[in-house]
C-alpha cells in the first residue's frame, strides 16, 4: 500500500511551462523541441499512474488522456501565452480521460504529484472521471460521454470574446447531445473550439467497422462546423491549425487522426488501449522509456482484498451482468435460427462486454446489431422492433445511463412494446469511476401511470437467481428491465445453509422472499445489498436479536402477503444501494402506511459522494454489515 510520503518516480519537475501566442501561427525549433519533451514526460507519466491502477484492481483507461497530451500541451502554453483570449480550462467531453485532469493540477501546483500515486483507490479523491470541489485543480465534473459541449456553450455564452475549449472523441460525437449542440453552436456563433480524437476505437470495437458510413468530420460539416482535419501525431501541423481555430471567430473543430495509443507497443491500434495499460505493458514501455524507478515502483503495489468474511452466503461468486448473456444464450438456443431471426433482436451500445451481450453477440450473431455510442436510438430501435406481438428487443447498456433515456421508454410503453433492458453496474459496489457512474435511480424506468402497460423491475441476488429471473420473465409481454453489479455477489444460502436458489428453485415475478424468518422486525433488501444483509442478520441473531430477511428481486409491485406479514413485527428497514432520494425506501414506508401498518420504519440507502475504490463504496455510504447492524439496534432500543 502506497502513502503520500512515497516519492513520484518520474521528474515532473522537468515540465517546461513555456509560452506559445496563437498569432504565430509556426513553432521555432526550440519551441518545438520543448513541446516535444513535455509531451513525451507526460505521455510517461499517464502510463505508470494508471498502470497504478491496473495493478490496484481499481482500472484506470490510459488511452485517452495518453493519445491527446500533445494537444494539451499546446493548449496549457496558450493559456499562458495569451490569457486574455480564453477561459483557461481543460474541458473534456470524455469523462474517462480524467488522468489529464490530475496531471495537468500537478503541473499546476494545485495538487502534490505523490497524490497520482493513489489513482483512482478509495478515499483517495482521485476518482475515474472529475468531479468539481472534491479534487483540488479540477476545474469541472464531466459526467458522462457526450454531455460537455452542450455545457461548454454555455460557458462560451457566459465568456463573450473568449475562446473555450472542449476536448472530445469519434466515441463522444456519436452522442445524439453533440449534434444538438452543434446546431446551437453555428447558430449562435459560439466561439467553442472542439478538439476531437478520431482514432477509430470505442470500447467494443471500430466505428469504421460497426458504423460504416459515420464520419465525425462529415457529420460535423453538415451541422455548420469548420472543419481542420489533420495527424495528430504532427505537432507542426497540430499546433497551425490550433492556431487557425483560436484565430477564427466562431464553432471550429480541430480533429485529430492518429491510433489509439500511439507507440504503445501492444496496445498502438488496439481497442483494449481505451481502459488501462496493463502491468506488463507499462513495465514495458516504461523500461524502454528509462523509468527503472517507475518500473521498481509498480512492482511493489498489491491490489488491495476485502477482508470482511461474510456469513450466510457460500463460496460461488458470479458475475450477474455476465450471468444474464449466460442465460439468454441458453433460450435463444432452444429456438431455431429462423424462430430468432423472425422474433429476437439484440442491440449493444459499444458495451457488450460489460454487460453479458457479448455471450449472445458469440453465439448468435444473427439477430445482434453492434451499434455505437446511442442509448436512446439503440433502446428506441429494441422496443421499435418488440412493437408485434410475439417479437421482443433486447438492449443493455450501464444503469447510470437509464437516465438519459427516460423519455425513449416512455415512447416504448405508449406504443406497448416488448422490451428486455439489462442495466449492469447497477447502484455503487466496485464502482472507481465514482458518482457519474452510480446506476442509483434505476425506479425512473418504472415512470408511467397506474393504468399503463405493464413495466417491471428485476435485481436478482445471485448468479443461480438471475438466470431464473431471465427464463422467467423472457417471454412475458411489456417493459423488463433487469438490473445486475458490477461485481460478482455470492450464492445466497438459507437458514439450514442450503443454497436459496438451488435446482429446483422457479423465479416467480411479484413475488418476495422470505429469507430470514424473524420476530424482532424485517429488514428488506435485493440485489447485491442482499447478501450483507443476511449477514447483518445472522449475526444479529448470534447476539439474540430475533431478525427477519426479505429478499425483494421484484422491486415495484408491492407482494401483499409478505407486506402483511413483515409490517405486523416492530420495524420495517429497507437496506439498498440505490439513491435514498428514488430508491425503494423512499416509497416502501408508503406502502405500509396505505394498508394500515405501522412499524418503526427506517431505510438506508446511497446518499452522498462516492469515494472511489471498489467495495469501499459500501461502508462509505453506511450501508455495510455493520451499519445495518448499527441501524437495527437503534430500532429495537
Amino acid at each position: 500500500m502506497t502513502t503520500t510520503t512515497d516519492r513520484f518516480p518520474i521528474d515532473l519537475g522537468a515540465y517546461k511551462s513555456f509560452a506559445l501566442n496563437p498569432a504565430n501561427p509556426t513553432l521555432t525549433r526550440e519551441q518545438l523541441e520543448t513541446l516535444k519533451a513535455n509531451i513525451q514526460l507526460c505521455r510517461d507519466a499517464i502510463v505508470f499512474f494508471t498502470a497504478t491502477g491496473a495493478a490496484r484492481g481499481v482500472g484506470g483507461h490510459t488511452g485517452g488522456p495518453y493519445d491527446t497530451v500533445p494537444e494539451v500541451m499546446i493548449l496549457d502554453a496558450f493559456f499562458r501565452g495569451a490569457p486574455d483570449q480564453f477561459v483557461p480550462i481543460f474541458f473534456d467531453e470524455a469523462g474517462h480521460r480524467v488522468a489529464t485532469q490530475y496531471l495537468m493540477a500537478v503541473l499546476h501546483g494545485e495538487l502534490p504529484v505523490e497524490h497520482l500515486l493513489h489513482y483512482r483507490a478509495a478515499h483517495a479523491r482521485l476518482p475515474g472521471h472529475p468531479e468539481l470541489g472534491l479534487t483540488p485543480g479540477v476545474k469541472f465534473s464531466s459526467g458522462r460521454l457526450g454531455h460537455m459541449w452542450p455545457y461548454v456553450n454555455g460557458v462560451a455564452m457566459a465568456h463573450p470574446g473568449k475562446a473555450v475549449f472542449c476536448l472530445g472523441s469519434d466515441g463522444s460525437q456519436q452522442e445524439g447531445n453533440d449534434a444538438e449542440a452543434a446546431r446551437l453552436a453555428v447558430a449562435q456563433h459560439l466561439n467553442v473550439k472542439l478538439i476531437i480524437d478520431d482514432n477509430d476505437v470505442t470500447i467494443a470495437g471500430h466505428p469504421s467497422k460497426y458504423l460504416p458510413g459515420f464520419s465525425v468530420a462529415k457529420t460535423l460539416t453538415g451541422h455548420g462546423v469548420k472543419i481542420l482535419e489533420g495527424d495528430g501525431e504532427d505537432f507542426d501541423g497540430l499546433y497551425s491549425r490550433l492556431c487557425e481555430a483560436v484565430n477564427t471567430p466562431g464553432p471550429i473543430a480541430v480533429i485529430n487522426k492518429r491510433p489509439m495509443c500511439p507507440g504503445i507497443e501492444g496496445l498502438e491500434g488496439s481497442n483494449h488501449g481505451h481502459d488501462v495499460i496493463s502491468v506488463d505493458l507499462a513495465i514495458k514501455y516504461l523500461e524502454a522509456h528509462g523509468h527503472a524507478a517507475a518500473v521498481d515502483f509498480l512492482k511493489t503495489i498489491q491490489k488491495p482484498k476485502q477482508t470482511y468474511t461474510f456469513i450466510g452466503s457460500g463460496d460461488k461468486w458470479g458475475s450477474n451482468r455476465n450471468v444474464f448473456g449466460d442465460a439468454v444464450v441458453g433460450i435463444l438456443g432452444s429456438m431455431s435460427e429462423a424462430e430468432r431471426k423472425s422474433t429476437v433482436m439484440v442491440i449493444d451500445s459499444d458495451l457488450e462486454g460489460s454487460c453479458g451481450l457479448k455471450k449472445i453477440h458469440d453465439a448468435h450473431p444473427e439477430i445482434f446489431v453492434p451499434s455505437g455510442i446511442m442509448e436512446r436510438s439503440n433502446l428506441s430501435a429494441a422496443a421499435g422492433f418488440g412493437m408485434e406481438k410475439g417479437k421482443q428487443g433486447i438492449f443493455a447498456t450501464f444503469a447510470a445511463f437509464l437516465e438519459m433515456c427516460i423519455s425513449e421508454i416512455t415512447m416504448a410503453r405508449l406504443n406497448y412494446s416488448n422490451l428486455l433492458c439489462h442495466f449492469s453496474h447497477s447502484g455503487i459496489d466496485d464502482m472507481a469511476d465514482n458518482t457519474c457512474h452510480f446506476g442509483l435511480n434505476n425506479f425512473f424506468a418504472d415512470n408511467g401511470l397506474d393504468d399503463g402497460y405493464d413495466t417491471k423491475l428485476y435485481f436478482p441476488a445471485d448468479a443461480a437467481q438471475m438466470t431464473a429471473c431471465v427464463k422467467a420473465v423472457f417471454f412475458e409481454p411489456g417493459l423488463r428491465f433487469i438490473f445486475s453489479t458490477r461485481s460478482k455477489t455470492p450464492n445466497i444460502l438459507d437458514a439450514k445453509g442450503n443454497d436459496l436458489h438451488g435446482n429446483d428453485y422457479l423465479f416467480v415475478p411479484g413475488k418476495d422472499e422470505v429469507v430470514r424468518e424473524g420476530k424482532a422486525g424485517y429488514i428488506v433488501a435485493f440485489g447485491d445489498a442482499l447478501y450483507r444483509a443476511v449477514d447483518a442478520v445472522d449475526r444479529l441473531k448470534q447476539d439474540g436479536i430475533d431478525v427477519g430477511l426479505v429478499n425483494k428481486p421484484t422491486l415495484n409491485v408491492v407482494d401483499e402477503e409478505t407486506i402483511a406479514k413483515i409490517g405486523s413485527t416492530p420495524f420495517v428497514l429497507v437496506v439498498e444501494p440505490f439513491n435514498r432520494k428514488t430508491g425503494l425506501g423512499s416509497r416502501f414506508g408508503t406502502w405500509l402506511l396505505e394498508r394500515g401498518l405501522t412499524p418503526k420504519y427506517a431505510y438506508l440507502g446511497t446518499h452522498e459522494e462516492g469515494c472511489g475504490g471498489l467495495w469501499e463504496q459500501y461502508p462509505h455510504q453506511g450501508l455495510d454489515p455493520v451499519d445495518i447492524i448499527k441501524k437495527v439496534k437503534e430500532l429495537v432500543g
